[in-house]
């Protein structure tokens, strides 16, 4: 008897669980046929656009990193690795354009907020450090995030953390004002090279 019950439940269970699937099967098909379409994902991958991806590959901020950039690379016969070394080398190259326009920036805000230059001296400082950061000077880079696309392609995230973003610029700001040297003269006042970088490259962590 007791058998008999139980066999009885399962085959009511199966049912209900069977009509429920059914029910669903009806709303989804009239919400397809009403035309109410799924709610976008916030981020999809650009090799397919139909699948939702990381943030980051949108390039949100990721915590810790003061500064990023992404890279990807197609599926390869090749291997995962070699799609890795590749993307991190191009997200290398959009790395060193997210600090060129962090750091002219920041040398923009500095003038403004203490009247160092005029806006000419600005932009050719501006463009001589600009010319000082390219892709193999991004030193202590290192990829942060990796991921694979359904079709295959691989994106990394590549950035700096804020103490080596601070010591890259500082580095930069130095080189370029010795190799600029009347042209900062112009720029910095009285400050001496080494105060004058360091402020510079201090206002961003300041403010986050």
């Amino acid at each position: 008897m007791v058998a008999g019950k139980t066999k009885n439940a399962v085959l009511v269970s199966a049912v209900a669980f069977a009509l429920s699937a059914c029910v669903m099967n009806i709303k989804d098909d009239k919400n397809a046929k009403a035309g109410v379409a799924t709610p976008p994902a916030e981020c999809v991958f650009p090799d397919s656009p139909k699948d939702a991806a990381p943030l980051w590959v949108c390039d949100a901020p990721v915590e810790g990193v003061a500064v990023s950039a992404v890279g990807s690379h197609d599926k390869s016969a090749a291997g995962p690795q070699f799609m890795k070394d590749q993307a991190a080398a191009a997200a290398r190259v959009n790395l060193a354009q997210q600090m060129r326009v962090r750091v002219n920036n920041m040398i923009k805000q500095y003038a403004e907020t203490t009247g160092a230059a005029s806006s000419e001296t600005v932009d050719k400082v501006n463009t001589s450090v600009s010319k000082l950061i390219t892709s193999e000077t991004i030193s202590g880079s290192r990829v942060f995030r990796s991921t694979t696309s359904p079709s295959g392609a691989m994106y990394v995230l590549v950035g700096l953390d804020p103490t080596v973003t601070k010591e890259a610029t500082e580095k930069v700001l130095k080189t370029s004002m010795n190799n600029e040297r009347a042209l900062w003269q112009q720029f910095k006042a009285k400050k001496g090279q080494d105060e004058l970088a360091e402020e510079i490259a201090k206002m961003k962590a300041e403010q986050q």
